[in-house]
């Protein structure tokens, strides 16, 4: 009990000192006392448990993300930030490199805070940002999070996802790795690797010693039998 009262005696002088702050000199502070928080916190390994805020300009898209909105959703999801705030923090990664955050999961989300003005002006500038582990930096890893967090909830575009899939082996991540990190079976993934890049894909297709690439089948049919394979699988 004594230990408690010390806390609670402590928190709400931190409080006092807090609101003689501005608005930038408040917010830096509170993401060192969370952070400070999470330290000593027995979750201090799941992500969630250390939301703090960034600026909307130290935080970019990427530019892999394969999921589609419609116009409709996306109004929904405007609605929905509009009335009820923000109830999911934006998962993002550090790009040491380049010094900037790169959303991991979130990708409309970070778009309507920079949309829509009412919660642009709401939030103050400002995005909730959670970090993915730090074990998961390289642009791959962050390519398949990515995946793992939209699969469980949503479609992905057929043709966006084939690129992902051809980039990630062109990173050397074999159809294994690629099938255990993105949740995919090898028939899927063969599916994808279909759809783009068929010549460079099966050099190193792993399901079936039967499939050969003929070098001298022309562009076009090519591209036609590529344009077959995406329209089954819409």
């Amino acid at each position: 009990m004594t230990l408690n009262k010390h806390i609670t005696n402590s928190l709400a002088q931190m409080v006092c000192e807090l609101k003689k702050l501005s608005t930038t000199e408040k917010v830096s502070a509170l993401n060192a006392i969370r952070e400070a928080l999470h330290a000593a916190s027995p979750f201090k390994n799941e992500p969630v448990d250390f939301v703090k805020w960034e600026r909307i300009d130290s935080v970019t898209a990427n530019d892999w993300n394969p999921n589609a909105v419609a116009p409709s959703e996306m109004e929904l999801l405007r609605l929905s930030i509009e009335a009820d705030g923000y109830t999911q923090p934006i998962v993002a990664d550090f790009d040491s490199e380049k010094s900037i955050s790169v959303v991991v999961d979130g990708f409309h989300r970070n778009r309507v805070a920079r949309e829509c003005p009412a919660v642009k002006e709401r939030i103050r500038g400002y995005l909730p940002i959670v970090q993915i582990r730090s074990n998961r930096t390289g642009r791959s890893d962050r390519i398949a999070s990515t995946i793992r967090h939209n699969r469980a909830r949503g479609r992905h575009q057929v043709e966006k996802m084939s690129q992902i899939v051809l980039e990630l082996k062109r990173h050397n991540w074999s159809d294994g790795r690629i099938g255990k990190e993105l949740g995919m079976d090898s028939d899927e993934i063969l599916r994808l690797v279909q759809i783009t890049g068929l010549a460079e894909a099966f050099r190193s297709h792993e399901f079936s010693k039967a499939w050969e690439v003929d070098q001298t089948v022309d562009d076009d049919t090519v591209l036609q039998y590529a344009d077959g394979m995406e329209h089954d699988l819409k």
